[in-house]
């Protein structure tokens, strides 16, 4: 009998033949391409939304769309109001011919204390515009923010939750923009410094490198100050607990995969405008020799009223740093860490991440006012010794005469030029001890994409809102 000829082995019968070894193989190929499928894409900006998932319940997979944010900083000189735009890898996006909408009035919401309503209304100017550049379709879905500072932080009794709840009125009454029930609020000052440390080096693309590469913060607002820096494991693991019981001295941050230990401590009332009334405190009823000769007044600062009258002899840089010294508490035994800023405050123990400073707010205005830096350049390299001799200088003038030689001072704020430069350099050397003669970098913009950019704790809220959204 003639065997039939064997039919050739198709394709189907081939992988049915070898299903077993298809299967074995196939499916790690499988688990391998769903993981890279999941990854999310890297961008330039990955830091950020690592910080976002951090802080932030967002799933990992949560892609952002093109999309804005307002932002208001309501500080204790003025509000101010930041609009930005992202792409959906968080990359900031031109708005017109900057890459921020950026716009300030003055004075600030804790001018109003006596009047809730006053306070809200004050910010409708800015809050028109901040809208304006946000397209229609996109204006239910914007995130808008106000981050009231020091100034309100300072006043007494409820005046600042009625300011606050008459903000709020304002949004709801008169914004198409997305504002959630915890959208208006004193901005804690930990937050507050945390978020500039993560613009500034955001800005200068230093996130996800060593703690050692980023850079340190000195924000001078005029309510309190902020230092924020980065700090080794080690010197984390050894953080005190704070005296008072308040906000620990270390923050943990994980951006562009790298942990950071991040250094932070808010100074309530020693802020520029507030340590002018610490200062005032110290002469009482006297004359202080902080004051420009010629100058006999008051001073206001959260409701209340200072002495404000110079001396017969003028003021006295000497006389003014002794006063400064007083007012900071530097020479006080409240220490009982190993290293302390001042009035009894950790210093974060040093170290790498504080050793290239960028100092910034009214340190910038100042030094632009005294003369010694332009007010034109986005930063400037200086040191605390700067402070000093512009000091020398204004202490040494009379009212009348510096009329005209600091063109650019505000009237309100001639009489104190010389505290302020003396306190300014009292805080950087004595305060938060700097060497006289360290490089410092005062910042007021940063450049960013080809563009300058406020280099303002309100980017950081920003990139937290629109991730939440």
């Amino acid at each position: 009998m003639l065997k039939r000829p064997s039919r050739p082995e198709s394709f189907s019968d081939k992988i049915y033949k070898f299903r077993g070894v298809l299967f074995v193989v196939s499916v790690p190929l499988l688990l391998i391409t769903f993981v890279l499928y999941l990854m999310p894409a890297s961008s330039s900006n990955q830091s950020i939304e690592d910080y976002a998932l951090t802080h932030r319940k967002m799933s990992p997979n949560h892609k952002l769309s093109n999309s804005y944010a307002v932002i208001f900083d309501a500080g204790s000189s003025g509000s101010r109001v930041h609009v930005f735009h992202f792409d959906q890898n968080l990359d900031l996006v031109y708005i017109g011919e900057d890459l921020e909408l950026f716009l300030q009035i003055k004075p600030g919401l804790s001018a109003y204390a006596q009047d809730p309503r006053q306070a809200a209304e004050s910010l409708v100017t800015l809050l028109d515009k901040a809208e304006s550049v946000v397209p229609r379709e996109l204006r239910s879905k914007t995130p808008v923010r106000v981050g009231a500072t020091a100034g309100l932080r300072a006043l007494e009794g409820d005046a600042s939750d009625r300011i606050l709840q008459a903000v709020r009125d304002l949004l709801n009454e008169r914004s198409l923009l997305k504002a959630e029930a915890d959208a208006v609020t004193v901005l804690d000052g930990t937050q507050e410094g945390a978020f500039q440390w993560v613009t500034i080096n955001y800005l200068l693309g230093n996130l996800g490198k060593d703690y050692s590469k980023t850079v340190g913060v000195v924000d001078l607002g005029g309510g309190s100050v902020q230092m924020a820096y980065a700090i080794s494991e080690t010197d984390a693991q050894n953080t005190p607990k704070s005296l008072d019981g308040g906000d620990p001295y270390v923050k943990e941050m994980f951006l562009r995969g790298r942990k950071y230990y991040l250094y932070v401590h808010s100074y309530l009332r020693y802020g520029l405008l507030a340590a002018r009334a610490e200062i005032l405190k110290v002469s009482g009823d006297s004359e202080n020799p902080c004051i420009l000769a010629g100058y006999d007044g008051s001073y206001k600062y959260g409701g209340k009223s200072f002495k404000a009258s110079a001396s017969l002899s003028g003021a006295s840089l000497s006389e003014c740093r002794s006063i400064a010294l007083e007012a900071l508490k530097v020479n006080e035994s409240s220490c009982t860490y190993k290293k302390c800023t001042f009035d009894g405050i950790w210093n974060g123990g040093g170290g790498d991440g504080q050793k290239n400073l960028f100092v910034a707010s009214f340190f910038f205005d100042r030094a632009a006012e005294a003369g010694f830096v332009d007010s034109e350049s986005p930063t400037a390299n200086v040191r605390p010794v700067n402070f000093k001799k512009a000091a020398t200088r204004a202490c040494g003038a009379k009212l009348q005469d510096a009329k005209s030689t600091y063109k650019h001072v505000e009237e309100g704020n001639l009489p104190f030029l010389c505290m302020d430069l003396v306190y300014q350099y009292t805080l950087l050397v004595d305060g938060f001890g700097l060497d006289p003669q360290q490089k410092i970098t005062l910042v007021k913009k940063v450049r960013y994409n080809g563009a300058l950019v406020e280099a303002a704790w309100p980017l950081g809220s920003a990139i937290e809102a629109v991730s939440s959204v």
